[in-house]
């Protein structure tokens, strides 16, 4: 209801009003989206305000990913960059961290529902990005832990990456010698994940 009278509001100012730079996509993540290991223009983020500049998409790109963090890091800041850059669009790419550490899953799945939260209460569109994690605690814990992502997408409307390391975390083209963060390369292929969910996104916003 909120984003619909946000809506409603901004198409009935005159076209001189609004103005498309004012647009903003927020992104909270870990080192998936932090630039780990390159230069900060050659993580996906950055390649993606290229590409919203080169479409013709007049939005300014917040990163405001921190390498190892998780979804109790995340909601504890993200109010606070909300308030600063009153974003029309929040992408979440979070958990992963989580997952490695073995963390309870009604706790991740608890922080992530209080970040999609506050964001639709800020009027913003939420962009949910969804990882997997090696089976180290079982198969069980891989498969509830995936299906964190897809539950919340449905129970609150969000745009879904499934996976956003989708043919890329098994290429080793794509990554770093860890294994776990993509290269250069890697996060151009992100950004190709990301931008068809991405995209109803940067419609809906007028």
């Amino acid at each position: 209801m909120i984003r619909l009278l946000t809506l409603l509001w901004l198409t009935a100012l005159p076209i001189d009003v609004v103005h498309a730079e004012d647009f903003t996509i927020l992104v909270v993540g870990d080192s998936l989206s932090a630039a780990y290991g390159m230069a900060a223009e050659q993580s996906w983020v950055s390649l993606l305000q290229n590409r919203l500049r080169v479409k013709g998409y007049e939005y300014h790109v917040v990163n405001a990913s921190i390498s190892g963090d998780t979804t109790q890091g995340g909601r504890y800041r993200l109010p606070r960059s909300l308030t600063r850059f009153r974003p029309d669009i929040v992408i979440i790419e979070l958990g992963g961290n989580d997952g490695l550490r073995g963390l309870p899953l009604e706790v991740t799945r608890g922080n992530l529902q209080k970040m999609v939260e506050a964001c639709q209460e800020a009027g913003a569109i939420v962009v949910l990005a969804g990882i997997r994690i090696p089976p180290n605690y079982g198969q069980a814990y891989v498969q509830d832990f995936d299906a964190i992502y897809r539950d919340l997408a449905e129970q609150y409307g969000l745009l879904l990456i499934p996976f956003i390391l989708e043919h890329i975390a098994l290429d080793p083209e794509l990554m770093l010698a860890d294994g776990i963060h993509p290269n250069a390369a890697g996060q151009a292929a992100l950004l190709n994940n990301v931008w068809p969910v991405l995209l109803p996104a940067l419609r809906a916003v007028p």
